[in-house]
């Protein structure tokens, strides 16, 4: 891993409740609204306990325990003019956006936010919505394939003038868009985020991506994640996200207990409901290496396998396999919670100073330089 990777403090996102029913499958209680007042109260107090962005979810339809969802670029618009620092991640599907007109609709929400606006491109794993507006489903690296031009015609539009893009999907034919994204030190443009598990997402953040987002995984899998990423991108940097959904208790066995009651009150119709829709998603490409494509039941009681990552214990348990993903390159975790204004100060209190002290011993222990050895 790069050294520079390592000594750049983890970076905190959480997934925005912009969707009922939380972000467990489950008929356990959670403190948790989909409201836009609960919402703005939780981004002010997650910029205050540490967290640098938050990710709105994207549905257009009801479904698998979310009856109601706010949109999602409208609702990261009302979110960043509700703070000061965090920065809002829109997530879009490419097929019901065109990929300028979100580039216009960005630009204008990153001069009304200071320079804080981002966007997460979805290839899409919800057929039932594309069909259910009339737009055609896609083949799965077909779905990439236009992804990667959608993400190709954000950076023309933002940074061309004009811009002109020929593609299979999209057209730009001396496209100015003014004003430009805010020019803010250490981004070429507002930040391009992308997810999927598959052969084909990894090539394609290799590409193109600045970040790339990861379902829940073990130490392994991550690894295997970043290398193959990496050696895709040819040595340009493309930063790291992974999903955890987050259960710190002050004892481990009371952060067992809480994982046992979400998944023992598991709403068994809707877990089965997702797995059956997103079952193409993982099973579509040839190797079968895309998202879900080994996931469990109890995975999918957690829709993104939260639960796999394992951050589940005491403050001391989850911030050193926190500092152990970054050491294999994590950059930047994105985390639900149960109780979210609970438990986000919570881990703001009791979880992030943990993580801090690792990473401060972490980067000495880089910088002290091996001892030269004395011939006898």
């Amino acid at each position: 891993m790069p050294e520079h990777r390592e000594r750049e403090p983890l970076k905190f996102a959480y997934w925005v409740p912009n969707v009922s029913g939380g972000l467990v499958v489950s008929d356990i209680e959670q403190r948790t609204d989909w409201s836009y007042d609960y919402n703005r109260e939780l981004a002010v107090l997650a910029e205050d306990n540490g967290f640098d962005y938050a990710l709105s979810q994207v549905r257009y339809l009801a479904s698998y325990g979310a009856a109601y969802q706010h949109e999602s670029t409208s609702f990261s618009l009302a979110l960043l003019l509700a703070t000061q620092r965090l920065k809002v991640i829109a997530a879009v599907h490419p097929g019901l956006w065109h990929p300028a007109v979100l580039a216009k609709f960005i630009a204008t929400a990153d001069h009304i936010s200071g320079g804080r606006a981002a966007v997460n491109v979805v290839s899409g794993w919800f057929k039932g919505e594309f069909t259910a507006l009339g737009e055609p489903w896609l083949e799965h690296d077909e779905r990439y394939r236009r992804s990667e031009e959608f993400i190709r015609v954000l950076r023309a539009s933002w940074t061309d003038e004009p811009a002109e893009f020929a593609g299979d999907f999209y057209r730009l034919r001396g496209f100015d868009l003014k004003p430009k994204p805010l020019a803010v030190p250490g981004r070429a443009h507002p930040e391009i985020f992308q997810g999927g598990n598959s052969t084909a997402a990894r090539a394609m953040a290799g590409r193109v991506s600045d970040w790339y987002f990861s379902n829940g995984k073990d130490f392994d899998g991550v690894t295997e994640q970043v290398e193959e990423v990496t050696a895709a991108a040819g040595g340009r940097r493309v930063r790291f996200g992974l999903n955890g959904f987050l259960i710190a208790r002050d004892t481990e066995a009371e952060a067992r207990e809480t994982l046992r009651e979400i998944v023992a009150k598991a709403d068994v119709p809707a877990v089965h409901g997702f797995r059956d829709a997103v079952r193409q998603a993982g099973g579509s490409t040839g190797d079968r290496r895309g998202m879900w494509a080994d996931s469990t039941f109890d995975d999918l009681v957690q829709y993104n396998d939260g639960f796999r990552s394992r951050l589940i214990g005491t403050p001391e348990q989850i911030a050193h396999r926190i500092v152990e993903y970054k050491r294999r390159g994590v950059d930047l975790l994105l985390l639900g919670f149960l109780h979210y204004h609970e438990e986000v100060a919570y881990f703001g209190r009791h979880v992030l100073p943990v993580v801090r002290d690792l990473e401060a011993s972490l980067d000495a222990s880089a910088a002290t330089p091996e001892p030269i050895g004395v011939r006898p």
